[in-house]
């Protein structure tokens, strides 16, 4: 079952590149209020928001920030006025790359203007709604840390709905990535709790189902470019793109 997603080995290699930057308080402040205005203020009954909680203390927002973004979600924060919406943007990269963005936005003129740049100056272009999204599907991702009991993760594959699952392990992290349905990912997150597996995060995420095979680096390296543009803008939560890199082989004469 491992070896599910290419696109995370290319999110995960391109991380260690940008020294593990990850988002911006900005970000994971608004996903807390998104969170907090769709279900309850309470992050022991409202999973997204413990998820989003949970990330922002990863990326060291102290508890005072997190509880203000959450009083805003909830509009108990009287001086907040701004009403976040999550628009999903669809585009085009080099080589016909497909690339799909998750954006929390008070403003789409904004928004939508500023992606629209970033597409531009690095060789792409923004699309309409749908041109894209067909090529990807949502699932819901636990990601553990740390050294990983395969026998283990198989026995419980056979006891619930996972997907599939991916080993990772290199000079910097190990650990593994398991996909499944969304409305099984709380349960999931739980099960693996419970089981003694140290859970590092848990997301839903935009996966490729098809996908573009890019060998000329300098092409590459444009794809990663725009998204590394994309990923610094504040409205921008999540880029997901179907490229993988396959550079062509050296014969040897």
């Amino acid at each position: 079952m491992a070896g599910h997603s290419k696109w995370a080995n290319i999110k995960r290699q391109k991380a260690r590149v940008d020294a593990k930057k990850g988002k911006t308080f900005t970000q994971l402040s608004r996903a807390i209020i998104v969170a907090a205005r769709q279900g309850l203020p309470d992050p022991h009954a409202n999973f997204q928001l413990r998820t989003a909680i949970d990330k922002a203390k990863a990326a060291g927002i102290p508890n005072e920030n997190i509880e203000r973004a959450i009083a805003k979600g909830a509009g108990t924060y009287v001086s907040e006025d701004s009403n976040y919406e999550e628009i999903r943007y669809e585009g085009y990269g080099v080589g016909g790359v497909a690339i799909l963005i998750e954006a929390l936005t008070d403003n789409r003129n904004r928004t939508a203007a500023d992606l629209r740049s970033a597409f531009t100056k690095n060789g792409g272009n923004l699309g309409e709604t749908g041109c894209v999204s067909w090529m990807f599907n949502q699932q819901g991702v636990v990601r553990l840390a740390g050294k990983i009991d395969e026998d283990a993760l198989l026995a419980i594959s056979l006891t619930t709905d996972i997907l599939n699952y991916e080993l990772f392990e290199d000079e910097d992290e190990s650990g593994a990535e398991v996909f499944t349905e969304i409305g099984n990912l709380e349960n999931l997150y739980n099960l693996l709790q419970n089981q003694g597996f140290t859970v590092s995060e848990s997301e839903m995420r935009w996966l490729p189902s098809n996908t573009i095979e890019i060998s000329d680096p300098q092409q590459a390296q444009s794809v990663l470019k725009l998204i590394d543009t994309l990923e610094s803008l504040d409205d921008v939560q999540n880029v997901t793109a179907n490229m993988i890199y396959a550079p062509p082989l050296i014969s040897i004469d």
